[in-house]
């Protein structure tokens, strides 16, 4: 099969990583990939949200599956521009993308189908938003409607704090159009995980658990990134809290779309805070986690391209998926700076040294193929906020945790920083 990834961060190089070790893989293309995909695929110089382009290259080149990494383009609807040209394509179609599109969707469909999240109300006016906080206790949780890149969401620990939000989103506009509408809700206590599960329409096959660790700095302090490293499986989600999961979270949505009409294929993927009362619904996207899928991908036994062509074509009943036991844990390096304003273009050192160490495996995120300035010679180049995503295996998750960090320290690059508690929840547990 000839295969194109669409995306350039670390999760697409985990699923371009996995899906060339593939036997229906004949040939791999990644629009625009990174630099350290290139060492897998082809890169085509596309982006990831230009349709048009991608469309035009999949059918050029005859294209047998396009995957959909990023967001975005499934929300503008790619899935469907691809299923009414003839070709197959992993992902949602953009109503069914809306459930990560829109937060107000999102809850309504969960409203509507009893599965369990935080009380919420919805605003399309600030000074009703703001007057609506009057009657309130803190904490709260303040997001926009639409897509923020990971950032439009802010846990308030005072009203305070909750009004600024309001302000900031519907008033000076941070957001743009993404925060027309906004949430006012609950803030939920508990540990959150992360719960993937790939769905043909029908039916689902979960992947592993996995826990993110969302703040920038150890001890989950500082604001919220798009990630800053995920280890699988999540000790706190034990085989009764998944089963839990799937029958009142996860199944509830998939049945309900089917029975709204609109089927929900490819992957959906739930975030879940684990209250004192059960598990609970925080939100929905319509892609691969980012950097869950770095510390899942590597511990995918099965054929990640059969999976997906059997979710296209309704096939996924009864598919088991084959694990391996052992745990992973991925630690994200990051820009001098990241998640504000941060450098590119600088040389990064050591990966080399990474690629013999057993069971280590180094996802490339924010990086391009450049030279080096000492000699000219070829070289890694930072190019965005997260650079790399250094993924290990070990018997046990301190070992996998030790592995990780054993290897991380090989690698160097100017006003680079990284958390180095990625994983403490799992080790307490």
């Amino acid at each position: 099969m000839r295969i194109l990834v669409t995306g350039s961060g670390g999760r697409e190089h985990a699923l371009c990583w996995k899906i060339a070790k593939s036997k229906l893989c004949d040939k791999l293309y990644a629009a625009p990939g990174n630099g350290g995909i290139s060492e897998t695929a082809e890169l085509v110089d596309i982006k990831a949200d230009d349709i048009a382009g991608l469309l035009n290259f999949a059918k050029e080149k005859k294209i047998d599956l396009t995957v959909v990494g990023p967001e975005v383009p499934l929300v503008a609807g790619i899935v469907d521009k691809f299923d009414s040209a003839g070709l197959k394509v992993f992902g949602p179609r953009k109503s069914c993308a809306l459930i990560e599109g829109s937060k107000v969707f999102s809850k309504e469909l969960m409203k509507r189908w009893n599965v369990p999240t935080a009380d919420f109300k919805v605003f399309d006016n600030a000074d009703e938003a703001l007057k609506y906080l009057d009657g309130k206790k803190a904490p709260l949780v303040v997001k926009a409607d639409g897509l923020c890149a990971g950032k439009g969401v802010v846990v308030c620990r005072t009203i305070t704090s909750a009004k600024d939000a309001v302000t900031d989103m519907m008033v000076k506009r941070s957001f743009g159009g993404a925060a027309d509408k906004i949430i006012i809700e609950e803030c939920l206590i508990g540990e959150e995980a992360s719960i993937i599960v790939v769905s043909d329409g029908r039916n689902v096959a979960p992947l592993a658990s996995s826990q993110d660790h969302k703040r920038i700095f150890d001890g989950d302090k500082g604001p919220n990134t798009g990630g800053m490293g995920a280890y699988s499986p999540a000790p706190a989600v034990t085989d009764a809290v998944f089963k839990e999961i799937m029958e009142k979270v996860i199944l509830p949505v998939i049945k309900g779309m089917a029975k709204d009409g609109e089927p929900y294929k490819g992957v959906l993927y739930a975030g879940i805070m684990l209250t004192k009362e059960g598990p609970k619904a925080l939100e929905f996207n319509a892609r691969f986690g980012d950097p869950e899928t770095q510390a899942i991908m590597p511990r995918l036994k099965s054929d990640l391209v059969e999976l997906m062509m059997r979710s296209i074509d309704g096939k996924l009943e009864s598919y088991p998926l084959e694990w391996d036991p052992r745990p992973c844990v991925s630690v994200v390096l990051a820009a001098g700076g990241y998640p504000g304003n941060y450098e590119k273009g600088i040389e990064i050192k050591g990966v080399d040294l990474v690629k013999t160490m057993k069971d280590v495996v180094v996802f490339h995120a924010g990086t391009k193929s450049g030279r080096r300035a000492t000699d000219g010679g070829s070289a890694f180049l930072t190019n965005g906020g997260r650079v790399l995503n250094v993924t290990a295996l070990g018997g046990t998750i301190k070992d996998a945790i030790n592995n990780c960090y054993n290897a991380l320290g090989k690698i160097s690059f100017d006003k680079m920083h990284y958390r180095r508690d990625i994983g403490y929840r799992a080790v307490k547990v």
